[in-house]
């Protein structure tokens, strides 16, 4: 499973690597919402620092579904999707492969959108290691499940418009659980302030992973 799920993350990411998609539209997608966002909220510096948190989180969530439907897209052409079907390669390692791709690239986002967050809005990190932990597992949540509902929608004339109707909702606690800690880590809160949340987080994780290491061999065939 897991050398199968390497294979894939390998492959995924050389294709973005040449075709530069989440470099040249994804990542500027990213910043332009938080530059909007910023204009949105107009020149005071207090509104831009309290929303900063949740802002980010938005930001990360629509770009999310541009990347999840890029992952999608690049098995749509071809007979790509068959491919792997015939390939005998191990479902579940398909899954954590093409979820590991995603995630790869939204780490890179969240750094984007993090440098982002402090040049336009001011924010200062007071504990950078609080902001790093919601990154870091909020980004497995997003991978996890938007690999899954990407998956549901792919074989659908209508996946663009189809996706963020099924995922965006479905990935609410991370935008809640993820907006918190990060208020927690510009505070320079303590571990106490966010281990609720950061208790969410793994708990999404741990049951999208699991879900979906079993049911998107199923999905596949269906779709």
């Amino acid at each position: 499973m897991w050398r199968d799920a390497a294979l894939v993350a390998g492959k995924d990411l050389r294709i973005e690597a040449r075709s530069k998609v989440a470099l040249s539209q994804v990542a500027p997608f990213g910043v332009v919402a938080l530059g909007l966002f910023a204009f949105a909220l107009g020149p005071d510096r207090a509104p831009m620092v309290s929303g900063a948190p949740g802002l980010f989180w938005v930001a990360v969530l629509f770009s999310t579904v541009l990347a999840i439907q890029r992952s999608v897209s690049v098995e749509s052409a071809d007979g790509a999707r068959d491919g792997l079907r015939l390939s005998g390669l191990d479902p579940a390692g398909l899954f954590l492969g093409k979820a590991l791709a995603v995630a790869a690239q939204l780490v890179v986002l969240e750094l984007v959108l993090t440098v982002g967050v402090v040049l336009l809005y001011g924010a200062a990190v007071k504990t950078v290691w609080l902001i790093a932990v919601a990154c870091l597992l909020g980004t497995v949540g997003l991978a996890a499940a938007g690999t899954l509902y990407g998956a549901l929608s792919a074989g659908i004339r209508v996946r663009e418009t189809l996706l963020p109707f099924l995922l965006l909702p479905v990935v609410t606690p991370i935008l809640l659980a993820g907006t918190r800690i990060w208020q927690a880590g510009l505070a320079g809160g303590t571990p106490s302030d966010a281990t609720p949340w950061l208790h969410l987080l793994l708990a999404f994780d741990a049951v999208y992973l699991a879900v979906g290491v079993v049911v998107y061999g199923p999905i596949q065939e269906a779709t």
